[in-house]
């Protein structure tokens, strides 16, 4: 992200529309956490995606990362009081397994927060996150389209990869792609975001 979206991330409206808007949609759709669930945030930034998954998702511990350094230090401070139940880290959505050894089927849920779109091998983030879901657990995600970073004030304001942009269907045809299947129905907001949530099936004849 450029300095203008950093500032804009971090902003209190962006913060007030994430909280009283884009966390409402998504417990609409795929609820609370069990208690002592385990949640990861691929891009935490600053950590407030991470309070929220904390405070309003019910997750006993979250591990997050973001690929900039700066970035966690700030999440670090803001998140200093939850202790031991937030796990920092600086690393890639697309290997979580090198960032925080992350093995196969290590989490509840995972939450992405307009972080995909700014990775350009935008599939491999999806893949991962498929990948270090249990079977059963759900993925939250709140992403701009295509149809958005095309308009004129993103490209002016923003720094978003060129190529293999994603639409709305595209974004849901890789979910379906690694198994992921899309609880009740999705947000679509004037085409240019999209929010909603995917779980893993448990295997068939298994208890979950």
């Amino acid at each position: 992200m450029n300095k203008v979206e950093t500032a804009l991330v971090n902003s209190l409206p962006r913060r007030w529309l994430q909280r009283f808007y884009e966390i409402q949609v998504l417990l609409r759709f795929g609820g609370r956490q069990v208690p002592g669930a385990r949640a990861l945030e691929i891009g935490c930034g600053s950590g407030y995606g991470t309070q929220l998954v904390l405070e309003r998702f019910g997750a006993a511990s979250v591990d997050a990362l973001d690929l900039d350094p700066a970035m966690i230090r700030r999440a670090r401070r803001r998140l200093a009081a939850y202790g031991d139940r937030v796990r920092l880290a600086p690393g890639s959505a697309t290997d979580v397994r090198a960032a925080l050894g992350t093995e196969d089927g290590s989490y509840d849920a995972v939450f992405d927060f307009a972080i995909i779109h700014h990775i350009p091998d935008w599939r491999a983030a999806i893949a991962e996150a498929a990948r270090v879901l249990k079977p059963g657990g759900r993925f939250y995600f709140e992403e701009v389209t295509a149809h958005a970073l095309a308009r004129p004030t993103y490209r002016r304001l923003f720094d978003h990869p060129a190529g293999d942009r994603f639409t709305a269907e595209q974004f849901l045809d890789e979910l379906a792609r690694h198994g992921l299947v899309v609880l009740g129905s999705v947000t679509r907001v004037r085409g240019d975001y999209l929010l909603g949530v995917a779980t893993k099936p448990c295997p068939a004849g298994s208890v979950g």
